[in-house]
């Protein structure tokens, strides 16, 4: 660590109310090899609005403080700087009681020369840089362990038994690169039934986050209780109900219930978009049966679409945040510049839309399907010049038909490392 006091001076408050050992204080750093700015207070009051400061030397002899009352009461605040007691009083038991109560180092007034008070002055500036870094890293460690949680709650692993069965699932963080309300989960149930859902919750941050994972938990729960699919919708939306923060949140979601032969499924809409069939070219499934985003008061009933797949099949389930990338290159330099540095949409630039998603689909598809949903959020993102404005979670199921070559292919991809940064 560079040595604190060799690139600029140190800024250093002595707060003490005697004249005299003020001067005497001013006196030990002129002939100290360590250059500072020392400002001065006479009362722990006046001391409390000057601590933008690297180091506060405090007298434990002031008129509004008793004892070590000024030591606790500078090191309560927020930020609070090193602190270095140097009093008048002598004794072993002060000293140890002040370090005790947080305190870099302790000296007395009348024991100590130049460069004892500058080696403690230094040091003690950089005990507490130490300290600061130290509480930083154990913060970044909680959040990482915090983050983790959710994430496991928001993009779970597949329950999924059979092994004709590809299920491929992806995240890409919008915004700030945090997780947002966006979250997906697939369970098979004992009667062969493969259940899926992807959802989003309107607005993107730690509640929309802790809301989402919620809502995963306890469609999976429902499903895993057996209740029959129609049912579950409903008691979803409940839960959001009672949990979310606001009465204006919604979530919109989509339910695919594959049919034990895997020959067609159950389609739920609750004002979100229709499921992707890819194949040679790609189509959006038409919506029959769509119903109204879960926490929207009005008073419709979700109905099941009947889907026939085929025999042979693949099945794309995504959020919003890939319709509403943009096409960076309709933009102008400027805002092109600008949207890509901030994460932002910018200025008079299309959207991709469903028409640029399928084509997106359809350039990825003919790669083959493994690795493809890393490659169309790729592809997504690069379209968009940068970090997508909003989160978007992708959950691909494939099936070979019951004769089909080899096993059905896993991967789950979440774009937070560097590479995608």
């Amino acid at each position: 660590m560079t040595e604190i006091g060799l690139a600029r001076p140190v800024r250093v408050l002595l707060v003490e109310d005697d004249d005299g050992d003020a001067l005497l204080v001013d006196e030990l750093f002129a002939d100290a090899d360590l250059e500072v700015d020392l400002v001065r207070a006479r009362t722990v009051a006046d001391a409390l609005v000057h601590l933008d400061v690297d180091c506060v030397l405090l007298d434990l002899g002031l008129p509004d403080s008793e004892g070590l009352s000024a030591v606790e009461r500078i090191l309560a605040l927020p930020n609070a700087p090193a602190l270095v007691v140097l009093t008048g009083l002598t004794g072993t038991d002060m000293g140890v009681t002040a370090l005790a109560a947080g305190a870099q180092d302790f000296l007395v007034k009348h024991d100590v020369d130049p460069d004892t008070l500058a080696r403690s002055v230094r040091y003690a500036v950089q005990r507490r840089l130490l300290d600061v870094q130290a509480r930083t890293i154990y913060r970044s460690e909680i959040r990482a362990v915090e983050t983790a949680r959710l994430e496991h709650a928001l993009l779970p692993t597949p329950s999924v038994v059979d092994p004709r069965l590809a299920v491929h699932v992806g995240y890409l963080p919008g915004g700030n690169g945090l997780l947002g309300g966006d979250f997906y989960d697939v369970v098979e149930r004992p009667d062969g039934t493969v259940m899926c859902i992807v959802g989003d919750v309107a607005g993107h941050g730690p509640d929309e986050a802790a809301l989402g994972a919620t809502l995963r938990t306890a469609w999976r729960t429902l499903v895993l209780a057996e209740l029959p699919e129609e049912q579950i919708l409903p008691l979803v939306e409940r839960v959001l109900t009672n949990e979310r923060a606001r009465p204006e949140t919604f979530t919109t979601l989509c339910q695919v219930v594959v049919a034990a032969d895997r020959a067609s499924a159950s389609l739920y809409l609750a004002g979100h978009h229709s499921p992707i069939m890819l194949g040679e070219t790609s189509r959006a499934i038409e919506a029959e049966c769509r119903g109204p985003a879960l926490g929207i008061p009005v008073d419709l009933a979700w109905r099941a679409q009947h889907v026939e797949l085929g025999e042979a099949w693949w099945l794309m389930l995504y959020t919003d945040g890939l319709l509403e990338a943009t096409l960076l290159d309709q933009a102008s330099g400027a805002d092109r510049a600008t949207a890509t540095e901030r994460g932002a949409e910018p200025r008079g630039a299309a959207r991709l839309g469903l028409e640029g998603l399928l084509e997106a689909v359809d350039a990825e598809f003919r790669l083959g399907t493994e690795g493809f949903v890393g490659r169309l959020l790729h592809h997504v993102r690069d379209a968009h010049g940068g970090r997508l404005v909003d989160d978007a979670a992708v959950l691909l199921l494939g099936w070979a038909g019951p004769s089909g070559d080899g096993g059905g292919q896993r991967s789950a991809t979440l774009a937070d490392s560097a590479e995608w940064s």
